[in-house]
C-alpha cells in the first residue's frame, strides 16, 4: 500500500469535503475516536508498549511490498510506480514510518488529514478499497503475532492490547477510506459538472439554432429527443410521431403524413409545407425525415429536421415573378407564355382539341414614342395592355413579348377559325376608341397574326414563327388580322426547294464553320468562340441556318451535319492546340440530334481520334430541347460531362425549364438570349430579365453569357451586372477561320 503523499497531498481537502456535502475533518475525527471508543487508557498503553510493538517493522515492510506484487492490480501500480524512477525501498522506509506513526497514538485533526490525502492518492492511482482494507489486514497480522509474543504480559494484557491496536487499525483504515471516498466522489461531481455543463451549451446552441432537431422512436412512436425551439414553432402541443403536424395547414397535412410513411419505410424523404405557429403567422418549413435502420434493415427511428424556409420561398417566387412577368405591365412575360402554350398543346393533343395562338403588333407606336417620349410610351402600353386584357377570358392569356408586341393564347377553341375571328375582330375593335393620356387622346391600331393547333403545326415554335408570317401580311396589307397561309409562305416554299439541295451539300463541301469570338467581362480578354453554321449554296448564296437547319430536321439529314460541325469544330481545335492556343470552342446541337442515339458515342470518338480534351468542346442545347426528353436529356448531359464536355443552356428565358430539374443537371453555362439583350439598353422589361437571368445562373452555380452585344454601351451595362461573358456585333460578327484567326492575333482584346 502506497502510504506517502509522494508530493501529491490535496490542497483545500476540507473544502472539497464541503462541497461534497460531507462533515469536516475535525468532525469525522471526533466521530471515529468516539465511535471506537479510544481513550486515554489506551494511548497510555500504547505507549508504554510502543517500542515492543516496533518489533520486526522492517521485516514486515519487505514481506508487505511482496505480498503486494503477488496480485495483478497492485503489481501493475507499483511497476508504474518503478517505471517513473521511484524506489520500493523507499515505499518501505515510508511504510515503517506509517507504522510507526500509528503505534504512536497520535489521533490529532493533523494526522486524520494526513490519513485522508494518502487515501486520496489510493484512490488517484486506481487502487481499490479492497486492497486498503487487505492491506490492514496484514497489519492486523502482523501486529497480532508481535502482541502475543510479548512475554512481560499475561493473556488479559495481550487482549487488551490487541483491542487497543485494533481500534487505531480502524480508525486509521477509516479515515484514510473516508479520504478515498472524499476523492472518488468530488471526481464523480466533476464528471456531472461538465456533463451537465456540456448539456446546457449543447441546449442553448440547439434553442439558438433556427432549425427544429428531433428523433422518434418508431417502435413506441414516441420522441427520443426534440430541441427546445420546438415550441417556438409549434406552441406547447408539438404532436407526435410527426411534430408540429397539427400546426401544419390542414392541405398540406397529407404530404406530411406521406412523407413519414415512407421514412419508416427506410426512405429518406424532404417535403415543403406550410405551418401556422403559436402567433397565427404562417411560414414555410422544409421537412427533412432521415430513417436509421439495424443490421436487417428495420428502421428503429426517424431524425428529422424542420427549417424556416419562408424568406427562401419569397425570394424564389420574386424571382419566379421577375423571370415570367413582364414588369411594365405585369402581364407574362416571354418565358411564361411560351410554358402556357406548351401545355396547351399538351392538352389539346390529349383530347383532340384545338388552340388559337395570336400575335400583335401595335401599329404607330414608334411615332407615340419619338414624339412624347419613352416614359409616356410606356404608360400607353400598360393601357393597352389593361384594354386587351378586358376582352379575353379568364381561361385565356395575354402575355408582352417585348417592345410593342403581344401575345394571345385562346387554349380552347371549339370552332377553330369562327371563334379565333370572333376574338380577333373583337381585339381589332378595342383600337377604335382613342387611348387617353392627360390631354392626349392616341389613336392606335394592330396588326394580328394568326395560327391554329394543329392545322398550322405541331409545337410552340413552329405556331409562333407562322403566326409572326401572317402577322407581317396583316401589317402590309392593312387588314388587321390574318391567319397562316401556307401557300404564301415564301419561307416554307423556300426551304421545300432547298431539302433537295441538302441531299448533296455535305459530299460537295460547300458547308463550312464561321466562328465569333466570346469574351471575358472582367478582364476584356478572348476565353472561346461559338462555331456557327454557314452554307455556302451554288445558286442562292451564303444561306444561314435558320432558313435550312428546319429542312434537315425534316429530311433527317440533321445528324449527319451535327456529326459535321462537331468534327470540323474539333479539328479547328487541334490545329489551335498544336499551335499553342487552347481555345474553347461552343458548338450548337439541335433537339433531334441531342436525342438521337449514340450521339455521346459518336462525340467521344471524334474527341478521341482528334486527341483533343473534352474540356476544350461545349455542346449547346436549348431550353426545349432538354426539357422535351427530361429523363433521356439528365443522362446525355451526364454522359458529356464525364467526357468532359461544358454544357450550355443556349437561348436561355426564350423557353421554358423547371428550376427544379435545372438545378440537378451538371450544366456549365446559361447563355442569355439576344431578344433580351439587344434592347436592355433601352427596354427596362429587358434589362430586368438579362440582371434576373445573371442572378439566377449565379445562384445555381452556372457561368452566363450575354448573346447579341452590339453596343459598348450594353456591354458596359452586362458588366455592371455581374455577367461572366459576351458575344456579339460589338465585339466581332461571325467569321470564317482564316480570318478568325487574324482577327484574333492583331485585335487588342488578346487572347486568355
Amino acid at each position: 500500500m502506497v502510504s506517502s503523499r509522494d508530493n501529491h497531498a490535496p490542497l483545500g481537502l476540507a473544502k472539497s469535503m464541503h462541497r461534497s456535502g460531507r462533515k469536516s475533518i475535525p468532525d469525522l475525527n471526533r466521530e471515529f475516536s468516539k465511535f471506537l471508543g479510544i481513550t486515554s487508557e489506551d494511548l497510555h498503553l500504547l505507549g508504554v508498549c510502543h517500542d515492543a510493538l516496533l518489533q520486526g517493522s522492517e521485516r514486515f515492510g519487505q514481506l508487505f511490498y511482496n505480498y503486494l506484487f503477488n496480485f495483478a492490480a497492485t503489481a501493475g501500480v507499483l511497476a508504474e510506480y518503478q517505471r517513473s524512477g521511484n524506489s520500493i525501498d523507499a515505499l518501505v522506509k515510508k511504510q515503517q514510518d506509517h507504522l510507526t506513526a500509528l503505534l504512536s497514538g497520535d489521533v490529532s485533526d493533523g494526522n486524520a488529514e494526513r490519513l485522508m490525502a494518502i487515501g486520496k492518492i489510493h484512490c488517484h492511482y486506481g487502487i481499490e478499497p479492497a486492497w486498503i482494507m487487505g492491506a490492514y489486514w496484514l497489519y492486523l497480522d502482523h501486529l497480532r503475532i508481535v502482541i502475543l509474543g510479548l512475554q512481560q504480559m499475561d493473556s488479559s494484557g495481550h487482549k487488551r492490547l490487541l483491542a487497543v491496536v485494533s481500534r487505531l487499525l480502524f480508525r486509521d483504515m477509516g479515515m484514510m477510506l473516508e479520504g478515498y471516498w472524499a476523492e472518488a466522489v468530488g471526481a464523480v461531481a466533476e464528471e456531472h459538472k461538465k456533463v451537465v455543463d456540456l448539456r446546457e451549451r449543447v441546449e442553448s446552441l440547439l434553442s439558438n439554432i433556427p432549425q427544429l432537431l428531433w428523433s422518434i422512436d418508431t417502435t413506441t412512436q414516441q420522441p427520443l429527443y426534440v430541441s427546445p425551439n420546438a415550441y417556438q414553432v409549434c406552441g406547447t402541443d408539438i404532436s407526435m410521431p410527426i411534430p408540429c403536424l397539427k400546426w401544419t395547414v390542414p392541405d398540406d397535412q397529407e404530404m406530411v403524413g406521406a412523407a413519414w410513411q415512407q421514412a419508416v419505410q427506410g426512405n429518406r424523404v424532404e417535403v415543403e409545407s406550410r405551418v401556422i405557429g403559436p402567433e397565427g403567422r404562417e411560414r414555410w418549413f422544409r421537412r427533412v425525415f432521415q430513417p436509421f435502420t439495424d443490421t436487417e434493415g428495420k428502421v428503429l427511428r426517424v431524425d428529422g429536421l424542420l427549417e424556416d424556409i419562408s424568406e427562401s420561398k419569397r425570394n424564389r417566387e420574386h424571382l419566379r415573378r421577375l423571370a415570367t412577368t413582364d414588369e411594365l405591365t405585369g402581364l407574362p412575360n416571354r418565358t411564361l407564355w411560351h410554358d402556357r402554350v406548351d401545355q396547351a398543346i399538351s392538352g389539346a393533343r390529349r383530347e383532340g382539341k384545338m388552340v388559337a395562338l395570336m400575335l400583335l403588333d401595335l401599329n404607330h407606336f414608334k411615332e407615340i414614342n419619338d414624339t412624347l417620349g419613352h416614359h409616356i410610351g410606356d404608360e400607353i402600353l400598360r393601357l393597352v395592355g389593361m384594354r386587351l386584357k378586358s376582352m379575353l377570358r379568364d381561361s385565356d392569356t395575354l402575355a408582352r413579348l417585348g417592345g410593342d408586341e403581344f401575345a394571345i393564347l385562346l387554349p380552347d377553341v371549339v370552332n377553330g377559325r369562327v371563334d379565333a375571328e370572333r376574338v380577333a375582330s373583337h381585339v381589332t375593335d378595342c383600337f377604335n376608341e382613342p387611348l387617353c393620356h392627360e390631354d392626349n387622346e392616341l389613336y392606335l391600331g394592330a396588326a394580328i397574326g394568326i395560327t391554329l393547333f394543329p392545322d398550322d403545326g405541331d409545337d410552340t415554335s413552329t405556331l409562333m414563327r407562322r403566326a409572326d408570317v401572317a402577322m407581317y401580311a396583316a401589317k402590309q396589307a392593312d387588314t388587321g388580322f390574318r391567319f397562316y397561309d401556307y401557300q404564301s409562305d415564301t419561307n416554307t416554299t423556300q426551304r421545300l426547294q432547298l431539302s433537295g439541295d441538302l441531299r448533296h451539300a455535305l459530299k460537295r463541301h460547300e458547308f463550312e464553320l464561321y466562328f465569333q469570338p466570346i469574351i471575358s467581362l472582367a478582364s476584356n480578354r478572348v476565353t472561346g468562340a461559338e462555331a456557327l453554321l454557314r452554307w455556302h449554296h451554288p445558286k442562292h448564296g451564303l444561306i444561314l441556318p435558320a432558313e435550312f437547319l428546319p429542312a434537315a430536321e425534316q429530311t433527317g439529314l440533321i445528324n449527319a451535319l451535327t456529326d459535321w460541325v462537331v468534327q470540323s469544330a474539333v479539328a479547328h481545335i487541334g490545329r489551335w492546340r498544336e499551335a499553342g492556343m487552347e481555345l474553347p470552342v461552343a458548338v450548337n446541337v439541335s433537339t433531334r440530334s441531342f436525342q438521337a442515339p449514340r450521339l455521346v458515342d459518336r462525340v467521344g470518338a471524334i474527341l478521341g481520334r482528334a486527341r483533343v480534351p473534352g474540356r476544350l468542346l461545349e455542346i449547346e442545347i436549348t431550353e426545349n430541347g432538354l426539357m422535351n426528353d427530361f429523363e433521356r436529356g439528365h443522362r446525355v448531359v451526364r454522359e458529356l460531362h464525364e467526357l468532359g464536355v461544358s454544357i450550355a443552356i443556349d437561348d436561355f428565358g426564350t423557353g421554358y425549364s423547371s428550376l427544379a430539374y435545372l438545378k440537378r443537371l451538371p450544366i456549365d453555362t446559361l447563355k442569355i438570349d439576344r431578344s433580351f439583350v439587344i434592347d436592355m439598353a433601352t427596354d427596362e422589361g429587358d434589362a430586368t430579365i438579362v440582371r434576373s437571368t445573371i442572378d439566377l445562373g449565379h445562384n445555381l452555380g452556372f457561368r452566363v453569357v450575354a448573346e447579341g452585344v452590339e453596343s459598348s454601351h450594353v456591354q458596359g451595362m452586362l458588366a455592371l451586372l455581374g455577367c461572366d461573358f459576351a458575344q456579339g456585333y460589338c465585339i466581332s460578327q461571325p467569321v470564317p477561320a482564316p480570318e478568325f484567326e487574324r482577327w484574333l492575333k492583331t485585335s487588342p482584346l488578346g487572347y486568355i
